[in-house]
């Protein structure tokens, strides 16, 4: 049996739009509008260092029951 509350996550929103990584090309951070493509971490550490390099805010995530709340 699955415990859903392991699947959830940290992820970063910025706006309307959520954050799927690095383009090392670019040179600039990748955004999707979708969660589902979304960079997640449970690293509560590494989740709030990249939020001050985005200045997004941190959102928790379960895929499983596609819930998503601010990260208080």
């Amino acid at each position: 049996m699955i415990d859903i509350r392991q699947k959830t996550c940290l992820i970063i929103k910025s706006g309307n739009l959520f954050l799927v990584g690095w383009n090392y090309f670019y040179h600039r951070f990748n955004w999707s509008t979708s969660y589902y493509d979304a960079w997640r971490t449970r690293d509560i550490e590494a989740a709030k260092r990249v939020v001050s390099k985005t200045g997004g805010k941190l959102f928790l995530f379960n895929p499983v029951v596609s819930q998503i709340k601010e990260f208080a």
